[in-house]
Order: C-alpha cells, then structure tokens, then sequence
C-alpha cells in the first residue's frame, strides 16, 4: 500500500462546513503519484502512459478542515494493460471514502492501449490489497 498523508485546505470547505465532494477525486490522485512513479520515473508528461477509464467513489463519512487525512492506495487487479486500484481516506480513524479507479497503459504517440511491462507488474505486485475472508 501506498500511504499519503493531505493536510485539508480551508478553500476545500464548503458551506456546509465539511470537505466538499469535488476535492476527492482530487485527493484521489495525488495519492497515485507513487504509481505514477513506476510508469514514469522522470515525471514528465511527454511520456506519460496513465488513463483513467473507470472511477467510482463512495462517501462513507463526511471529512472535516483541521485535521490531516491519510490516503490509502492499493492494486486491485493487474490486467495485460490495464490496472484497477482500490483507494481509501481516513480521518481521525474513520474510513470516509473509498474508491476504484481502472487505469489503461496508453502510447500517446499510438493513440491506443498497450500491455504493462513485466518489469512495471513486478513491481506492482507489491502493492496488491490483501482481501480479509
């Protein structure tokens, strides 16, 4: 698992006094920046292979200004070229959010999918959730 830690923004509050729904997403990403590592180690958009398809986000809790979130991520699922996380945020020990976001390992300059270096899935077999039964 990667682990993220977010120190909420008063500009991320919204009227109703807790984060707003549209800073998640946002959260969400950043949280990915150790995947995006393994696919692009200098950062650079020029070679950058990562696309989301698929995000699905549920709120369990309301999160609040103040105090710090730790963002979870872990793999899910290692496809030929696409991978499914599985994220979560916590706050003050409460799970508030949890989420899967499919990615496709894409070639700008082909315009189309291709499979995951075997190299890259090593790595990402590291990080794969271990489901309690």
């Amino acid at each position: 698992m990667w682990r993220t830690v977010i120190s909420p923004r008063v500009s991320e509050t919204d009227g109703v006094g807790h984060i707003n729904n549209t800073t998640i997403p946002i959260w969400l990403e950043a949280g990915r920046n150790h995947l995006f590592k393994l696919f692009n180690p200098e950062d650079t958009f020029y070679d950058w292979h990562m696309v989301i398809v698929k995000t699905t986000v549920e709120y369990k809790a309301q999160i609040y200004f103040g105090k710090d979130v730790e963002i979870h991520c872990y793999v899910n699922r290692i496809g030929n070229s696409s991978l499914e996380l599985y994220e979560e945020i916590w706050q003050d020990n409460r799970k508030c959010i949890e989420a899967y976001t499919t990615y496709v390992n894409f070639s700008q300059e082909n315009q189309k999918s291709q499979s995951i270096p075997l190299e890259i899935k090593e790595k990402l077999k590291h990080f794969v959730r271990e489901v309690e039964k």
